[in-house]
């Protein structure tokens, strides 16, 4: 029986979310230790999809599966594969609505099986191209940086209108990465730094530009194994998120644990209000004990991504 796989990954930013909307610089990181999965096999008859939102026809999958639903229906119709039959299943390690783009993921690892299984060529652009089809009927007008970084191996530059630009990374470091527990509000958290342009927009716009100025020190941190300045950098992040709104009493909490024990800087990531956030250390029996802490102190998931371009992500804990 016929059947093909397609696989991608998870991602976190590491710095720049928020002032990444008012033209300063994010940097993203792929995680490969949460991983998603799509798997095609042959049937003989109907089209059908299965994963935890929707289970059944695919014409019929609409809600959070539309995306995916317009998708894979974009493909058929351009392989002249309307008719064929098969199942789809999708798989994920990667928590929704925590900021580490389950939504391209997705898209990502469906093109690549469904390429695969047609045994048609795809080239990275064409990749690209085509998940923003899905990623535009769930977010509206997405950037792109999620489905670029979902589909790459090492850190991604973004910056609105330039092109997205891979770093070399060279840092001998671990990155823990710790799941709150409370879905990210980034709605809310993009509103309330509009919000405070209005009331206080030079305190609010230096912010986002400190925000900024920190990422590029970054880009440099990653790429000379300078660690002990990358947590300071990240810290020093973390304090001008706070000053927007955009953390919470949770991620506060956790934060300040990572803090205390043998984090060189923690900060959180993606939206805010909820979600992730990450911590840098030196070396992996440190990395371990931190994610335990955090375990002890409230966060509902951590895993442990490996730094070095040369390493490959290995371990997750699990409360």
């Amino acid at each position: 029986m016929k059947e093909s796989i397609g696989t991608s990954h998870g991602k976190i930013i590491l710095i720049g979310e928020h002032a990444v909307v008012y033209g300063q610089p994010a940097i993203a990181l792929p995680v490969s230790m949460v991983q998603m999965r799509a798997t095609i096999t042959e049937t003989d008859a109907g089209q059908t999809l299965d994963t935890i939102y929707y289970s059944g026809p695919l014409a019929q999958a609409y809600g959070q599966m539309a995306g995916i639903r317009s998708l894979i229906e974009h493909i058929l119709n351009d392989f002249a594969e309307t008719e064929a039959s098969f199942s789809m299943k999708i798989t994920s390690d990667i928590p929704a609505e925590r900021g580490m783009g389950s939504s391209a993921a997705t898209a990502i690892a469906v093109i690549r099986a469904l390429f695969n299984y047609f045994n048609h060529p795809l080239t990275h652009k064409h990749l690209l191209k085509l998940a923003t089809i899905s990623e535009k009927v769930i977010h509206g007008n997405p950037s792109g940086l999620d489905a670029a970084t979902a589909a790459a191996t090492a850190p991604v530059l973004f910056r609105r209108g330039q092109p997205l630009q891979t770093l070399p990374i060279s840092l001998h470091a671990y990155l823990v990465i710790a799941d709150s527990g409370i879905k990210g509000q980034t709605g809310a958290a993009v509103s309330s730094v509009h919000d405070r342009l209005e009331t206080d927009y030079n305190g609010t716009m230096q912010s986002i530009k400190n925000i900024g100025a920190l990422t590029l020190k970054v880009v440099d941190d990653i790429s000379n194994d300078h660690v002990e300045e990358l947590g300071t950098h990240l810290l020093g992040a973390q304090e001008n998120l706070w000053a927007l709104g955009v953390s919470n009493r949770q991620l506060d909490h956790l934060i300040q644990v990572a803090n205390e024990n043998g984090s060189l800087g923690t900060k959180l990531t993606g939206g805010g209000r909820g979600g992730c956030l990450i911590g840098v250390v030196s070396d992996l029996p440190a990395a371990q004990h931190l994610a335990h802490v955090l375990q002890d102190a409230g966060a509902a998931k951590t895993w442990i991504q490996p730094l070095h371009e040369e390493t490959q992500a290995f371990s997750h804990f699990t409360k």
